[in-house]
């Protein structure tokens, strides 16, 4: 496979005849033991789809437990996987995250932990419901592009502080579950989550501004 490009864009729905859960379940079951890196990672998903693959690289940031080194290349790639299906392209990620090195014995009892998420969603979600938030190239280009911002959230420098991944990454989820089901339902519950983390990284910005200018005043006094 080579360092820039990864399969020709999908629709987003998985190949696989099995529910979304038992997809995830046997890609997971695939992972390669000891370290492995993002390209080998997307080898062994293979033909999913796009979206089959953000919801695996979201699964991580789903659990209290944070792994080092991750939040950059799985938010970097889940940005590329948006802007992937926003241009109507193939994906391509770069060489230097291609070769990234991942630890794979702390990715798969994360990810399996993760699929926790994906269950409750597949029980309450409804294949074509609310087919206005989803259908149209408006609607299409609309949340591709909402997709795009959660995935910047992610990435935020955060990573330290409760729910920081937590909050993009369950929109993130959201709306691939959505996309994939033609659910707008779930679509429009990851905008409600997206502005929920604005709303608590601008709290989080107000609060550390309003700290730093409280010990400065101190410490003139």
């Amino acid at each position: 496979m080579s360092g820039g490009t990864y399969g020709p864009p999908q629709a987003g729905e998985p190949v696989d005849t099995g529910s979304l859960g038992e997809q995830l379940s046997a890609v997971i079951a695939r992972l390669p033991a000891g370290e492995m890196t993002l390209g080998s990672l997307l080898e062994v998903l293979g033909d999913e789809g796009l979206l089959v693959i953000a919801i695996l690289l979201t699964l991580v940031f789903l659990i209290p437990v944070s792994i080092p080194g991750v939040s950059t290349v799985f938010g970097a790639a889940i940005l590329l996987v948006g802007i992937s299906r926003l241009s109507g392209r193939p994906l391509w990620i770069p060489a230097r995250l291609r070769t990234r090195a991942l630890p794979a014995d702390r990715l798969r009892p994360a990810l399996t932990a993760g699929m926790a998420w994906v269950r409750r969603l597949e029980r309450v979600s409804r294949p074509h419901r609310m087919r206005g938030v989803v259908d149209g190239r408006a609607a299409e280009a609309f949340n591709n592009l909402a997709f795009i911002f959660a995935a910047l959230l992610l990435m935020a420098p955060f990573g330290f502080v409760p729910f920081s991944n937590t909050l993009p990454a369950l929109a993130l989820l959201l709306y691939a579950v959505g996309f994939i089901q033609r659910d707008g339902g779930a679509v429009l519950l990851g905008h409600l989550a997206t502005i929920g983390t604005v709303a608590y990284f601008s709290v989080l910005i107000g609060g550390g501004g309003l700290a730093i200018r409280e010990l400065m005043q101190r410490m003139a006094g």
